[in-house]
């Protein structure tokens, strides 16, 4: 917020232009000043990032995915742990504590996103990463669905013509290739649901997902003693340099969510909309043109009526948005 300058009730060019890099935020009838260039900023950084995980996973596709998602876990809840140390989140643990039911919801949600990390991985490291691409793609539709069968949301009927031309796509796919993209539709399911069950338990992002690294951290530490048998699971992997590749895997995970946190400060939920699709638009490159997975006539034909309906959703949600109420 700019401070007053030295001529009083006039606004200074500096305090000008500092407003013009803001971006008016509706909350009722309160408006908060936001960063708008920082916000693009974070929120770019943030879709890239996860566009471009699959680098990341390609590097590590020694390891079996179970194995990877273990360590990932892991790790993800001890850093995760020293960012909350660092990164205060006054009385969030109070708050959760004196709603057991939400650690009960955070209990599913953890199963959900590990779920969701193991297909991703799988789907990764086993040269499927057009149908993660789709996955995400889908998921913006996936959740209108859920509101309509969970919620009991009503739609719109572009909502309708949308949800309606993805599934055109996902038929075409079946019928042409018969091949029922499954990874998509389990990613698209799984991140939906997540996503669902975390409005049932409004904790904010990142103690959200710590919590839940630490529900999942007795599961992973049993499975590693108990039933592990990669490399990760012998006491010499640890003296190689090369561990230091799953111990990444905590800021990996980490990172891109601090940078969310971040840009939904400066940003209106409905720019990350849109920013979303930067993430699996990022991972069809990387399929096609990097490491070369197949895109015949028939699977374009498929995203083609999928990417149609996102057409149709984000301009019926743009056209909302310019309808909404003025404060």
């Amino acid at each position: 917020m700019a401070t007053q300058g030295s001529h009083g009730g006039r606004q200074t060019p500096s305090r000008w232009r500092k407003m013009a890099g803001s971006v008016l935020l509706r909350s009722g009838t309160f408006m908060a000043t936001a960063d708008l260039r920082k916000g693009y900023l974070l929120g770019l950084t943030t879709f890239c990032i996860w566009g471009l995980f699959p680098l990341y996973f390609k590097s590590i596709e020694q390891y079996a995915p179970l194995e990877i998602v273990t360590q990932r876990a892991i790790w993800s809840a001890l850093f995760g742990t020293l960012v909350l140390m660092l990164w205060r989140h006054p009385g969030w643990w109070q708050e959760l504590l004196a709603h057991p039911r939400r650690i009960g919801v955070l209990m599913i949600s953890s199963v959900l996103i590990a779920c969701n990390w193991l297909i991703y991985v799988w789907a990764v490291n086993h040269d499927h990463m057009l149908e993660a691409s789709l996955g995400y793609y889908i998921n913006p539709l996936v959740n209108v669905l859920l509101g309509l069968i969970v919620l009991r949301e009503r739609l719109r009927p572009l909502q309708w013509l949308a949800v309606a031309m993805a599934a055109v796509g996902v038929a075409l796919q079946l019928i042409t290739l018969g091949d029922f993209p499954w990874v998509s539709i389990i990613l698209a399911l799984s991140f939906g649901s997540y996503g669902l069950l975390r409005k049932q338990a409004p904790v904010a992002a990142l103690p959200g997902l710590v919590v839940e690294t630490w529900l999942l951290l007795p599961i992973a530490l049993g499975w590693l003693f108990f039933f592990g048998s990669g490399p990760s699971t012998e006491w010499s992997f640890w003296t190689d340099p090369q561990a230091l590749w799953l111990v990444a895997a905590g800021p990996v995970t980490l990172l891109p969510l601090l940078c969310f946190n971040a840009a939904a400060r400066h940003l209106p939920y409905s720019t990350l909309g849109f920013l979303q699709y930067i993430t699996p638009t990022l991972l069809l490159i990387l399929a096609v043109w990097v490491f070369n997975e197949p895109f015949p006539a028939d699977r374009q034909l498929a995203f083609i009526c999928i990417w149609a309906g996102l057409a149709v959703y984000s301009y019926d949600a743009w056209r909302l948005m310019r309808r909404g109420p003025v404060a």
